[in-house]
């Protein structure tokens, strides 16, 4: 009896399963911290080792990327027709610091496996993530009899993401020619939970200020002249108590502009999701939820935009008291932004708010920092519906849909290539991002190589017949 396609394909993950993993931990034992400047020869072996591993892999073009901070690699497989779609894959290889003396059980860059998890650094962030694809386009074209990806399969796998990626944008733009796609697979995130594979659809944007606020010329005496002059910290309080409305809603004139809203499917499908508030009230180490009126804690995190403060400060800082007026105060602001808005928008939006916030006599400067845009794929979008289909394949359950509340460097690849972003991670929330002990679930790990294994051929046969 011969085999089906879904049987080789698990049939030759499992033969080629303990060289994957040797593999795998070969690579995670580089400890390519970006954020680390002793640590920047690691980075580029990192890199160097990559690109080696995915010419193996059978990938004819793979290079590595010199930025003005950490290198990325890119590789590049044409499919043999012509017609095929094209597939951008991002990750990053860089990881966070970490020693045994943080809280490890074990040492952190040499990979052990307990009950079948492995644990290193990368593990879940972003090396195992990255690293399944190689399994699964070898897979896929087992499977298939192919000697091409059923796709023009492109991969750009980041160096600097750990850091903040602050080269990344410049190097897109740099090599977009190259990175052209009809489609975006970001393998940097996670699923709900091992019972609950999820896919998710997308991420929120950020832009943050610093507004500094400037009254008497120095420190004055707040008897001889309180009172009677303007005080920055006073403003600085005004201005904050004004930035939501009794309704928790943001109160900045145009700050909702453009913003997408959820539709009723999306709010159904959030709201089947298994989520157990308590829990994750005791993982937010608060006592309470709070937020914009109208919207479960699900939508408030992953599809409203917010403004949050993130500190404010001024005057006397020191044990007892000093009676001064301060000449400055500070307040540091964070918005989280949704599909539709954009930065440049809510950054004038916020300037002209601050300045009608401020009395006469206080002088106000406003520092915007980078912004990320947020990106969002449609539920009906031919490939979020593909990278769903190979998900249920592989796992043999029903895929639920997630968003994302942070932001990330996916939205630039995004921006500058003009093509959906869509997510496919295996990870989950237990796996420490970041944390001591990291790890990634094996069994995890290898739905997430057969997932690769299923995606390219369903991408090749249902884009070219989407409307």
């Amino acid at each position: 009896m011969s085999q089906t396609p879904d049987s080789v394909v698990r049939t030759y993950i499992e033969q080629h399963r303990a060289a994957f993993l040797d593999d795998l931990a070969e690579w995670l034992r580089i400890p390519s911290v970006s954020a680390q400047p002793d640590h920047a020869p690691d980075v580029r072996r990192s890199a160097d080792w990559l690109a080696a591993k995915l010419k193996e892999t059978g990938f004819p073009t793979a290079e590595v990327w010199q930025t003005p901070g950490a290198p990325a690699v890119f590789a590049e497989w044409p499919c043999d027709d012509p017609q095929a779609p094209t597939v951008l894959v991002y990750g990053h290889h860089d990881v966070q610091p970490a020693a045994r003396e943080d809280g490890w059980d074990s040492e952190p860059f040499e990979p052990v496996v307990r009950e079948n998890r492995l644990y290193a650094r990368g593990a879940a962030d972003d090396k195992g993530q990255v690293f399944f694809h190689t399994l699964g386009i070898r897979a896929h074209l087992a499977a298939t009899g192919r000697t091409t990806p059923a796709v023009h399969l492109k991969l750009l796998i980041e160096g600097e993401e750990e850091s903040g990626s602050p080269h990344f944008r410049a190097l897109v733009e740099q090599h977009a020619e190259r990175l052209a796609a009809d489609a975006v697979i970001v393998s940097d995130t996670g699923m709900w939970s091992e019972d609950t594979p999820t896919v998710c659809t997308g991420m929120r944007g950020l832009a943050e200020c610093e507004i500094r606020l400037h009254g008497p010329d120095q420190d004055i005496h707040s008897g001889s002249f309180g009172g009677a002059v303007p005080n920055p910290a006073t403003a600085a309080a005004r201005l904050v108590a004004a930035l939501h409305d009794e309704h928790a809603r943001v109160a900045i004139p145009g700050f909702y502009d453009g913003v997408i809203e959820l539709t009723d499917r999306e709010r159904e499908l959030f709201a089947e999701l298994p989520f157990d508030e308590r829990q994750w009230l005791r993982a937010a180490k608060s006592h309470a939820t709070q937020g914009e009126a109208g919207y479960s804690t699900l939508e408030r995190v992953w599809a409203r935009p917010t403004a949050e403060v993130n500190g404010i400060g001024g005057g006397y800082q020191g044990p007892g008291s000093k009676t001064i007026v301060p000449s400055s105060a500070m307040v540091k602001l964070s918005f989280r932004l949704v599909a539709g808005q954009d930065p440049d928008h809510v950054e004038k939006a916020v300037r002209a708010w601050a300045e009608q916030q401020v009395p006469a006599g206080i002088r106000c400067e406003i520092t915007f920092s980078g912004a990320t845009r947020p990106c969002l794929t449609p539920l009906d979008h031919p490939a979020l519906k593909s990278v769903a289909r190979a998900m249920g394949r592989a796992f043999g359950k029903p895929v639920r849909f997630t968003r994302e509340g942070g932001s990330g460097p996916a939205a630039d690849l995004q921006d500058v290539l003009g093509v959906p972003v869509l997510f496919l991670g295996i990870s989950v929330p237990s796996d420490g991002w970041h944390a001591p002990n990291e790890k990634v679930e094996l069994d995890l790990l290898l739905k997430g190589v057969e997932t690769t294994a299923y995606l390219w051929g369903d991408l090749a046969e249902h884009w070219r017949h989407a409307p």
